[in-house]
């Protein structure tokens, strides 16, 4: 298992805003997803003028998915002034629902703060049937 800060490192390499065109930006937010197997998935975000585009933390779960895994392990994100920042709820939900045993993925939300997902997501819809 690699540590948070060289999941952070490689997270602020991912950092490349850009401006392709008036309607779309990227590379604002990069993210680093750490799966059961130990491998590790990145992703940056996509914004759009009519929000269509997707969170970093979605890129990464999409490399995840295309490689045949859903369980992950622990996660950052990192924004473009270098902050660590916590997935949003949209993201929160989507991770909880690749793999129900995501719940229990580390998150560092903050430089010295690291959740549990099901902290980030109390009162799960999901466990309520």
């Amino acid at each position: 298992m690699i540590s948070f800060d060289k999941m952070e490192h490689m997270a602020h390499r991912l950092i490349s805003p850009t401006q392709l065109n008036k309607y779309i930006k990227y590379g604002h937010v990069g993210a680093v997803i750490q799966s059961k197997s130990g491998h590790i998935y990145t992703g940056i975000n996509i914004d759009t003028a009519c929000s269509m585009g997707f969170c970093a933390e979605h890129c990464a779960i999409a490399e995840m998915i295309k490689q045949g895994e859903t369980q992950i392990i622990r996660i950052i994100a990192v924004n473009r002034h270098g902050n660590i920042i916590p997935p949003c709820g949209r993201c929160r939900e989507f991770i909880s629902q690749i793999n129900p045993e995501n719940i229990h993925a580390e998150v560092k939300v903050s430089q010295e703060k690291v959740l549990s997902l099901s902290e980030l997501l109390p009162f799960d819809w999901k466990n309520q049937y």
